[in-house]
């Protein structure tokens, strides 16, 4: 396997007060765990400038101006309880679109087998009108958009293993037959959507894990839920949602993940993707707010995407 890490030489632009769990140290314990021997092999590339007005692809019209508005001079603004905006955060959010389309591109021209996206901010809650829970832009979204409008595939699929629900990726594709979606995460927790009943037209899977359930809960997750109907649709790309928050460490959240769990998911998806879909993924960072836990999911999902393996960093 060919795999590049997408790196976003802005991240620190998107500035969020002291104490936020969504802050740039994210990045740098990312990057510190990647720089180790054991991922020598990576190709790796800066993210470029993408185009923001690709956001209306998945948003409505009004959208950016929503957060044109709320983008005060200088400092931080307030979008709503738990979502920032500074005045440097759209140069930020235009990097990780652009390093996103970046990995798309290089996937789908056949340069890599799969890419991993190493970027801020998350965007899996981003709604068509709304932008929520640390969230701007729905970067994954808009990239599966793009694959379609750009190399016309047929048949997207999304999976979020972000221990809370993508409901804004939700909301985006709920009425799309041609993207599948897929969710585990923790319920109850925020935003409180995800519930197992929510199928859209036949394409959305949703698999709530309870508080406290570990990695042999999700295996089971997967195995009898979303695993066999991610096979059942077949998808000509898999993008994933990778948030790291279900590990144990995880201050926003009651699973108990350990780094291994990631590797061990990361390959069954990947034996889908080799079964229908060449191969091709393309995976974007989303949560993980516990700076070892986050270095530790990160590595072993990697470290699969790589080569088969996981990279038993420390759980």
């Amino acid at each position: 396997m060919t795999t590049l890490l997408v790196s976003q030489p802005n991240f620190a632009d998107h500035q969020t007060p002291q104490g936020h769990p969504e802050r740039a140290d994210r990045i740098r314990a990312v990057e510190e765990a990647l720089s180790r021997p054991r991922f020598d092999k990576l190709k790796r590339r800066e993210a470029p400038t993408g185009d923001l007005m690709l956001a209306e692809l998945v948003h409505d019209g009004r959208y950016l101006d929503i957060l044109r508005r709320a983008r005060p001079a200088e400092g931080i603004g307030q979008i709503e309880a738990d979502t920032f905006i500074s005045a440097t955060s759209l140069a930020t959010v235009t990097s990780g679109l652009g390093g996103a389309l970046h990995a798309l591109d290089a996937v789908l021209l056949g340069e890599v087998d799969n890419a991993f996206c190493a970027i801020r901010p998350p965007g899996h809650h981003a709604e068509i009108a709304r932008p929520m829970g640390f969230c701007l832009i729905n970067t994954v979204a808009i990239v599966a958009r793009e694959a379609q409008r750009k190399y016309g595939a047929e048949r997207m699929a999304i999976i979020d293993f972000d221990v809370h629900h993508g409901n804004g990726t939700q909301d985006i594709f709920k009425a799309d037959p041609s993207v599948f979606y897929a969710s585990s995460h923790q319920m109850p927790l925020y935003p409180g959507t995800g519930r197992a009943d929510e199928t859209g037209v036949g394409n959305i899977s949703n698999a709530p894990l309870d508080p406290q359930t570990d990695g042999q809960t999700m295996r089971e997750a997967y195995l009898e839920r979303i695993i066999p109907d991610l096979v059942n649709f077949s998808p000509d790309l898999l993008l994933i949602s990778a948030g790291f928050d279900a590990h144990e460490r995880d201050p926003l959240a009651q699973l108990n993940w350990q780094s291994g769990d990631y590797g061990w998911l990361t390959g069954k998806l990947m034996d889908v993707a080799e079964r229908y879909c060449g191969n091709r993924i393309v995976s974007l960072l989303e949560g993980g707010y516990d700076l070892k836990g986050l270095a530790g999911g990160v590595s072993n999902h990697v470290a699969m995407l790589m080569d088969g393996a996981v990279g038993r960093l420390d759980d």
